[in-house]
C-alpha cells in the first residue's frame, strides 16, 4: 500500500467509500488531525463514534476506527464529503470570510491557531485558518 500524499483526503475517500459499500465500520490509520476530524464528525452528528487502537504487531501505526451513521431506511447521516484545503492549493479563510456549506445546512472543518473546529464554533470565535473540509 502507497503512502498518501495527502491523508485527509484518504481519511474522506475511505469514509466515502465504506458509506457506499455501506459498511458499518471503517479503519483508517490515525492521526491527530484526523482524530480531530472524527472528533467534530461525531459531534455534529455524521457518525455514531471512532475510537483509537494502538498499534500491534498486524498494524504498525495507531489505527482509528470510525462507526458510521445510517437512518432507518440504510441512508448515511453523511449524503457529501469535500476536501477543501489539499497540499497544492492551501485554502485559509479569515475570522469573517469562514464559510457556510450548503447554506448552513453542512459543517467546515477548520484547522485555526485555537486547534481543529467548526465553521460555526470559528465564527462564533472569531478565529480564522485553513479550511480542512466540508461534510453535509
Amino acid at each position: 500500500m502507497s503512502a498518501s500524499t495527502d491523508p485527509i483526503a484518504d481519511f474522506l475517500t475511505r469514509i466515502r467509500n465504506a458509506i457506499q459499500a455501506a459498511h458499518e465500520t471503517v479503519d483508517i490509520p490515525s492521526s491527530r488531525l484526523k482524530n480531530e476530524c472524527a472528533r467534530i464528525l461525531a459531534e455534529q452528528g455524521y457518525i455514531d463514534g471512532f475510537e483509537t487502537e494502538a498499534a500491534n504487531e498486524e498494524h504498525p501505526g495507531d489505527i482509528l476506527r470510525v462507526r458510521l451513521k445510517y437512518t432507518s431506511d440504510r441512508r448515511s447521516a453523511i449524503s457529501g464529503l469535500k476536501r477543501v484545503s489539499r497540499p497544492g492549493r492551501r485554502t485559509y479563510a479569515g475570522a469573517g470570510k469562514v464559510p457556510k456549506v450548503q447554506g448552513g445546512m453542512g459543517t467546515a472543518i477548520m484547522s485555526t491557531s485555537s486547534g481543529v473546529m467548526t465553521g460555526h464554533e470559528a465564527r462564533s470565535a472569531g478565529v480564522g485558518g485553513e479550511v480542512v473540509a466540508h461534510v453535509w
